[in-house]
């Protein structure tokens, strides 16, 4: 009984088991490069000017001479010695910090979903749109030196207090300066 319902099985043509494994292979490979090309980019950083000792801590403030671009070159921010606390910054500007050294001079390519992604920026005087959306963007970045957050607040505390002492010590004479209009000569 077993005999009728058996199916048999039909010779394998030669070369056919070959075809099938470069198939396979061929599928695993159109698969890891849809993939490769799929996942998200990452920050690009260049080293300009090699800089020396630690590399900051995402809880630093960074003091930076630097120049923002979009990928048409349009320079749309700069800044010399602008402190930039990098808990307040975008992540792929942060994520490029992460790496410089105190001194180095670099060059870091933001891709837009690490910087304003569908978000654009507008200049709050104009209301003009200073990053489109979805723009990537390029930084030229000097590293002068980096501190904890904690010390950086300390010291604008301590200039504050001498810019205050300065103000009261200085403001109280007023003798020197021409008179004022109207005034009676002295």
């Amino acid at each position: 009984m077993t005999e009728i319902t058996r199916v048999p099985l039909q010779p394998i043509a030669r070369g056919s088991l070959t075809k099938l494994w470069l198939g396979v292979i061929a599928a695993v490979l159109l698969g890891a490069g849809i993939a490769w090309a799929a996942a998200p980019k990452g920050v690009e950083l260049t080293e300009m000017t090699a800089g020396t000792g630690a590399n900051p801590t995402a809880e630093d403030v960074i003091l930076v001479n630097y120049k923002g671009m979009l990928a048409d070159g349009t320079v749309f921010d700069q800044g010399q010695g602008v402190p930039l606390p990098l808990q307040g910054m975008i992540p792929g500007f942060t994520e490029g910090a992460l790496k410089m050294q105190k001194g180095g001079r670099y060059r870091m390519v933001i891709p837009a979903d690490k910087a304003y992604g569908a978000e654009e920026k507008r200049n709050p005087m104009t209301n003009q749109v200073v990053i489109p959306a979805n723009s990537d963007l390029t930084f030229e970045v000097d590293l002068i030196d980096f501190m904890p957050a904690a010390a950086f607040e300390q010291r604008m505390q301590a200039m504050q207090q001498m810019m205050q002492q300065q103000q009261q010590s200085g403001g109280g004479g007023g003798g020197g300066g021409a008179p004022a209009p109207g005034a009676p000569p002295r």
